[in-house]
């Protein structure tokens, strides 16, 4: 306030004239007092210089929110400045011009105010000479018809006639702020009564108007305070209304809270549940893989085993081939030695040194042979310890198989049992939405019966408001004869005006009951949709619980295949065992054989080769069905992945029909539609 006082002298001295000590007082009056104060300058004569000033320092926001310039003596040109001013002012509430004789040109001021002013609420002009001037007043009522801001207007003692207050009336009907207007002590007399009278028609926001000493017929103040009457019980049910729709609007923002709270929680169980799935996919695929690998492993145990067998078997068929080729040969040496024994027998000595020098080596041959075959026995030895650490092995495999198996049991058991408990807490979680929607029907429906019982009290109340209407037209006839035309013009009006309101409230009330029929089949159709989702949900446990089955049976039948391979091992194991006993008896019957043997080791290198090659070419069909098994798996994960966005697809639209069930709630759209 300060700073205004300096800026206000630094003006004045600027216009070359002196700032008026009364407004310095006033502005250092309205520094000291707490807050933004009122600046009263009533009852002293301002000068155009300091009017001026005053306008250059009012745009904006000024530190006072009252002004008070009444009976000050302001010229034509000192209102124009200061009007000019408060245009563009944001903080001035109240504004005070009583008893300053405004002119054409204040009055022409006074409408652009109220055209461009936002701030100002009250304007009292009183004891103004505004109706005088016809021209400056119509400008007055063309700035008062587009204010929207101004609830309080005294025009009281300002010389408005009939024509003034047809102007004041056509303002009146595009207004819809004013409040209270106060015309007392003016000539505004039986035309402008009736213009005022009508505009009240169309004008629903003016609570007050004061019309005494105007030369106004007694009925048409009536008629006005009847109006007036009217857009007060209007205003007030306009508030109960505005109040009814913030508390539905609260409820409805709790609703939505506790709504939000409930899908939350479902959406958090649902999220468990995929996780608690997803874990046991894994486990189960890390099982299978697990089994997959033993049978893989036992696999490569029984090839390695036919592999020795058909060695073994080749062994034995060279060995028999090469004691048939030593018998022939054995033959053919008996025949040749009896030829010699008849054409040389003087060559008989030195055939005994050669025979004895051969059996030397053929002694020594046999220990070798021998050697040999301790070699073999002890090779079976070991290939008989192998077969039983294999044994063991798959005894281990068994128990680990059969641990899987309970394993997968348990967790089917869990499985159905979550399956269970969530399908108990859909069934618990629809029964609450069921009962809380039935709850908001009936609510719904006491809030409906209470507005028709205000309704009907409404139309009983206009009903006894009609007939005393009409007493008071039977005793206006009895009292004044010459009056009876302008009476009956005046009845007619009142009942056109409370059928008009009869009917529009009818249809009002037919538009609700229209909306809430609605609301209740959205209801309807919002409980449907619900029963369509549980069916789903009961569906897709019954999906689950068939996958299950299916994994069950997948291990039963991966058991039985392991226990026939099993036992189809234990019967080439006999088999090879029953092969290497007769092979170690031709063996021992074959020690003489040394050449033989020699061939045979030539032969079983060549078979080794084989054997590498084969055992080659069997890793590479291995590797082929790894592949394939790894080709499987990869399948299996993608149909996992598609169960999981089916999952993901139906949660949403689970999400999506919970929300256009909490938007589309009947209390929501009763609220909208108010």
């Amino acid at each position: 306030m300060e700073e205004f006082r300096r800026a206000y002298a630094r003006l004045c001295a600027a216009g070359g004239a002196a700032p008026q000590e009364a407004v310095l007082r006033r502005l250092r009056e309205l520094g000291e007092a707490p807050g933004r104060g009122r600046l009263d300058l009533a009852a002293q004569s301002l000068s155009v210089e300091t009017c001026g000033a005053l306008g250059r320092l009012l745009p904006g926001a000024a530190p006072f929110a009252e002004v008070a310039l009444g009976d000050c003596g302001l010229s034509e040109e000192g209102v124009k400045l200061l009007l000019h001013g408060l245009c563009s002012n944001t903080t001035v509430k109240s504004l005070d011009l009583k008893g300053n004789n405004l002119r054409t040109m204040g009055a022409e001021a006074l409408g652009k105010l109220l055209r461009q002013n936002k701030s100002i609420r009250s304007l009292i002009l009183e004891w103004n000479s505004l109706g005088v001037w016809e021209e400056g007043f119509s400008f007055f009522c063309q700035g008062l018809g587009a204010n929207n801001v101004l609830q309080r207007l005294d025009l009281r003692n300002n010389q408005i006639n009939h024509h003034g207050a047809g102007e004041l009336a056509m303002a009146l009907k595009r207004n819809a702020s004013l409040q209270e207007l106060d015309l007392r002590w003016n000539n505004i007399g039986l035309l402008g009564g009736r213009a005022l009278l009508n505009c009240l028609h169309s004008n629903k926001t003016l609570k007050r108007l004061e019309l005494a000493g105007n030369n106004v017929p007694s009925d048409i103040l009536k008629a006005v305070e009847q109006a007036l009457d009217h857009n007060q019980d209007r205003q007030t049910i306009l508030s109960e209304t505005q109040n009814r729709a913030c508390m539905l609007s609260k409820e409805i923002l709790s609703l939505k809270d506790e709504k939000t709270k409930q899908f939350l929680d479902l959406m958090d169980t649902i999220d468990k549940q995929r996780e608690e799935i997803a874990r046991s996919g894994r486990i189960s695929a890390g099982r299978v893989s697990q089994l997959q690998e033993a049978l893989k492993e036992q696999h490569s145990i029984m090839n390695s085993l036919k592999a020795k067998l058909q060695m073994t078997e080749a062994a034995l068929a060279l060995s028999e081939q090469k004691v048939h080729n030593l018998g022939e040969l054995l033959s053919a040496m008996k025949q040749e030695q009896a030829n010699m024994v008849e054409r040389h027998f003087a060559e008989l000595q030195q055939q005994k040194q050669e025979g004895a020098d051969r059996e030397g080596k053929l002694f020594r041959d046999l220990s070798a042979c021998s050697e040999k075959n301790l070699l073999l026995r002890n090779q079976v030895d070991e290939l008989e310890k192998k077969c039983k650490v294999q044994q063991d092995q798959l005894f281990l495999l068994k128990q680990d198989l059969t641990n899987a198996t309970a394993e997968l049991k348990l967790r089917a058991v869990q499985a159905e049992e979550r399956l269970e408990m969530e399908k108990r807490r859909l069934k618990q979680s629809l029964e609450d939405m069921e009962s809380l929607r039935l709850k908001e029907v009936d609510h719904m429906t006491q809030h409906m019966e209470a507005s028709e019982r205000s309704l009907q009290d409404r139309v009983q109340r206009l009903e006894a408001i009609r007939i005393a209407l009409e007493e008071e037209l039977s005793q206006v006839k009895a009292a004044a004869l010459t009056e009876r035309g302008h009476a009956e013009e005046e009845l007619i009006k009142v009942r056109n005006q409370a059928r008009l309101d009869e009917q529009q409230r009818l249809e009002h009330l037919e538009e609700k009951l229209r909306l809430m029929t609605e609301s209740r089949d959205e209801a309807q159709n919002c409980c449907l949709k619900q029963k369509q989702m549980v069916s789903e949900a009961q569906a897709k446990a019954s999906q689950l619980s068939l996958h299950t089955d299916g994994l069950r049976r997948r291990i039963e039948e991966l058991q039985q295949d392991l226990n026939s391979k099993e036992q189809e091992k234990m019967t080439e194991v006999n088999k090879v065992k029953v092969e290497l006993q007769e092979q170690i008896g031709h063996l021992q019957a074959e020690r003489t054989a040394q050449e033989g043997l020699r061939e045979k080791i030539a032969a079983l290198e060549r078979e080794l080769k084989v054997l590498s090659r084969n055992h080659r070419e069997a890793l590479l069909d291995k590797e082929g069905e790894i592949s394939v098994l790894l080709e499987k798996l990869r399948m299996k994960e993608a149909a996992i992945s598609r169960m999981r966005e089916e999952e993901a697809q139906r949660a949403n639209l689970l999400q999506n029909a919970i929300m256009a069930y909490v938007q589309g709630s009947p209390l929501r759209t009763h609220s909208s539609r108010k």
